[in-house]
């Protein structure tokens, strides 16, 4: 079985990521240059001062992306590259990088979506209250009418905010990641509304300014809880459960969703943190709602819920010698499954799959060639499960596989690599691993490749789904 005619075969990076030329176009520091400068915070004391080198090299990575078969390549624009200082005056020169590169990726034949923000956020802008500050949705709105200025002449597909739940979570409640905040939930709960209204005008300032027609979606992490048995009632507990709000926090779904989606914030939000919302926040609730074309996820893995004697749903145990990634992240292939069906059901929308892959423990063998069977079976199996959501009617138009190259994974620095091409960080060579020749026969073939389970029914974790089962009782 095939996918979908037209069904859109991708991968992605992001700027902070990849890119490297820290110094270079006049570009601005971001809170990510500061954190990365601050002792203790980032292992191995590495930065992102060179990472990939993409600035330097972006032609010869597109170049990569056209051996792979890419039909999409998914990007983010560095705001301090564009606007050094957060807002006012525009970098000519950065702006011209991006010109550079998505010319050459139409060049190649490779359709950019650009990524408005993943995370690396101005420094000044911070030292102003950053996104706590009542102006930080203009701010963004300012910043995201310079980039469509600029690119929409090209550039159709639009993101406006990658996974805001992370930035805001682990950058400004637990510290772990930039700018290493640890605020109370009054603070939080501004950051997100602030977060959410700036998603809002971006999206309509596209919408205004764009010069050809634009296609709009935003990218949150898709926490995702799935049944262990497919019974109606086990399957309505572990959606509840996903979208469920126990407590105050980032973590979770429906306080970032709802508002941008549906135009309201969920009950169990008011119920937590009403308080702390800004004065005239219900205002804001029109312009955080603004229609959008798809709904991006990122999913790497899920939980697994059976039913409780109530009929709610029970965290299955995991797995004694559970299989896991080399993050240690559980490797559940159902998540793909599940997550783009139950939030196609609440939202309504086409799903993209913005994010989906693992960290594997990679290096160059002997055969001076890089090996990961690893990567390809759970990439296998993950696209068998969503494979299995569009043939039960979920929408799904694509799936971008993260990432393109090893690049800096954050707190992590470079012990992480997630790249379907290996970086040699002291020499910048790269080598495509098996796995991104194996993408690319999965691409050609539009999925046929896969065969006819293409890991759909295969438990990655020898306990098996009857042993699971049983684990939650």
């Amino acid at each position: 079985m095939s996918f979908p005619t037209g069904f859109v075969w991708g991968a992605g990076t992001s700027s902070y990521q990849i890119e490297g030329a820290v110094d270079e176009h006049g570009r601005g520091p971001s809170v990510w240059d500061a954190f990365c400068r601050t002792p203790g915070k980032i292992k191995h004391g590495d930065t992102g001062d060179i990472a990939c080198d993409h600035v330097a090299r972006y032609r010869g990575d597109v170049a990569l992306m056209k051996q792979i078969g890419l039909g999409a390549y998914r990007l983010s624009v560095s705001w301090p590259r564009v606007m050094p200082g957060g807002d006012g005056a525009v970098s000519e020169a950065g702006l011209a990088f991006y010109d550079r590169l998505v010319d050459e990726l139409l060049g190649a034949g490779i359709t950019p979506y650009v990524t408005i923000f993943h995370w690396d956020y101005p420094l000044a802008l911070y030292r102003r209250g950053g996104w706590l500050n009542p102006s930080s949705a203009s701010w963004f709105e300012a910043y995201a009418g310079a980039v469509v200025d600029r690119l929409s002449d090209r550039v159709r597909d639009w993101i406006t905010i990658n996974e805001p739940q992370v930035f805001i979570n682990h950058g400004h409640t637990t510290g772990e990641n930039a700018p290493g905040l640890r605020l109370p939930i009054g603070d939080i709960t501004r950051i997100v509304h602030n977060t959410l209204l700036a998603h809002g005008l971006a999206v309509r300032c596209i919408r205004e300014r764009a010069r050809t027609r634009a296609r709009i979606g935003w990218a949150p992490v898709g926490l995702v809880n799935s049944p262990v048995g497919d019974s109606p009632a086990e399957v309505e507990a572990a959606r509840a459960k996903t979208f469920a709000i126990e407590q105050p926090g980032a973590w979770n779904n429906t306080w970032f969703n709802d508002p941008v989606l549906l135009g309201r914030y969920p009950d169990e939000v008011l119920g937590l943190v009403a308080e702390h919302l800004p004065a005239g926040w219900e205002r804001d609730l029109e312009a955080m709602r603004q229609p959008v074309d798809f709904l991006g996820l990122n999913i790497y893995q899920g939980g697994r819920v059976s039913l409780g004697e109530g009929g709610e749903a029970v965290p299955v145990r995991q797995e004694t010698g559970r299989a896991r990634t080399a993050f240690g992240w559980s490797i559940t292939p159902e998540a793909l499954y599940w997550g783009p069906r139950f939030f196609h059901e609440r939202y309504k929308l086409p799903i993209v799959i913005t994010e989906n892959g693992l960290a594997n423990l990679d290096w160059v063998h002997l055969d001076g060639r890089v090996h990961d069977p690893q990567r390809i079976d759970y990439t296998a199996r993950h696209l068998g499960q969503l494979r299995r959501a569009i043939r039960d009617g979920v929408p799904v138009e694509g799936y971008f596989h993260w990432s393109l190259l090893d690049n800096f994974e954050w707190a992590e620095g470079y012990d992480q690599r997630f790249g379907l091409i290996y970086v040699n960080f002291e020499t910048q060579q790269r080598i495509p691993k098996e796995s991104a020749a194996w993408y690319a026969e999965v691409i050609r073939t539009n999925g046929r490749s896969l065969g006819p389970l293409g890991g759909e029914a295969v438990p990655a974790n020898a306990a098996g789904a009857d042993q699971a089962r049983g684990g939650g009782s």
